[in-house]
C-alpha cells in the first residue's frame, strides 16, 4: 500500500502488475473561462498509458496537449472526468494528499531547467528530497550524475554548465527519487539537435532499463520518434494514435492537422 497522509491507498508500486500500474484517463474535460465565453481545452479524452511505456503527445498550438499533460500529472484539475494512477483515482484526492503522492511517485522534466544557481549541481539534485524532509543520499546523487554523464561535476554551479548539461542535472534530480512516472514538457525545446537527442536517449533509457512510464509533450517530430507511441491532438480531442512511427510519418500527420 502507498501511504498518503494518514490514509492507506492502493497505489502505484513496482511490484504491482503492469495492468495495475497503468495510467487511465476517462472522459476528461477541461474548460476555462475567457471573458464571457468558455474555452474547451479538453473534450472527453479517453486514453490509457501502459506501464513502462514512452508516449509522445503532439498537436498544433492550442490543441490541448499541455493541458492534458497537466491534468494527467495532477498539476491541474479537470472540469469533469477521471485520472487513475494504478488503482488510485487522483482526481478524487484532496490537494495535500495528491501533492504527497505526486512527490513520491512522479518526476517532472520541463524546458526550463528550474535549477538553483547558488547551489552546486549535487545540491540541486538532492533539493527535492531535502524539501520533503528526507535523508540525503550523497552516494545516490553521485550515481545518478554518472548515469546522465555528469560524473565529477558535483561541485560545479549550474551557471558554468551548458544548456544540455543543465538539462541533464534536471533529469538527474528527477531520477534521484526513482520515480515510477515521468512527465516531460518540451524537454528538448531549448537545446540544439545533438544535445536534444542525448536527452531523449536518457528518457528512453529510463523506460527500457528502469521500467518508468514516460509521457512527453513535444512539437518536434524527431523527438516524438523516440517514443513507443505518438498521440495527436486537435481542438481538445485525440485524433491519431500511432505506434512507433518514424519522424517523417509524424511530420506528415502533424502537417495535416496544422
Amino acid at each position: 500500500m502507498s501511504v498518503v497522509g494518514n490514509e492507506q491507498v492502493a497505489g502505484v508500486r513496482p511490484e504491482d502488475t503492469a495492468a495495475d500500474r497503468r495510467i487511465r484517463v476517462h472522459g476528461l474535460h477541461r474548460e476555462f473561462k475567457r471573458g464571457a465565453s468558455r474555452v474547451h481545452a479538453l473534450r472527453g479524452v479517453d486514453v490509457t498509458f501502459s506501464a513502462g511505456s514512452f508516449t509522445a503527445v503532439m498537436g498544433p498550438s492550442g490543441s490541448g496537449k499541455t493541458t492534458l499533460l497537466q491534468c494527467v500529472a495532477g498539476m491541474d484539475r479537470p472540469t469533469r472526468g477521471s485520472v487513475h494512477w494504478g488503482s488510485v483515482e487522483i482526481t478524487k484526492l484532496r490537494e495535500r494528499k495528491l501533492a504527497q503522492l505526486r512527490r513520491a511517485t512522479v518526476g517532472f522534466v520541463f524546458q526550463a531547467y528550474n535549477l538553483m544557481p547558488a547551489m552546486t549541481v549535487a545540491e540541486n539534485v538532492v533539493l527535492p528530497a531535502r524539501l520533503m524532509g528526507g535523508r540525503v543520499d550523497r552516494a545516490r546523487a553521485r550515481d545518478v550524475l554518472v548515469q546522465v554523464g555528469l560524473g565529477g561535476c558535483e561541485s560545479e554551479r549550474p551557471g558554468r554548465l551548458s544548456g544540455g548539461q543543465q538539462q541533464r542535472v534536471a533529469i538527474a534530480r528527477t531520477l534521484y527519487n526513482r520515480p515510477e512516472i515521468l512527465f516531460a514538457d518540451e524537454p528538448t525545446g531549448a537545446l540544439d539537435r545533438n544535445t536534444g537527442r542525448e536527452i531523449l536517449w536518457l528518457l528512453r533509457e529510463g523506460v527500457e532499463s528502469h521500467g518508468q512510464t514516460c509521457v512527453m509533450v513535444t512539437h518536434d517530430p524527431l523527438a516524438a520518434s523516440f517514443a513507443d507511441r505518438v498521440l495527436m491532438m486537435t481542438d481538445g480531442e485525440l485524433v491519431e494514435d500511432l505506434t512507433k512511427p518514424s519522424a517523417a510519418v509524424i511530420a506528415e500527420k502533424l502537417g495535416e492537422l496544422s
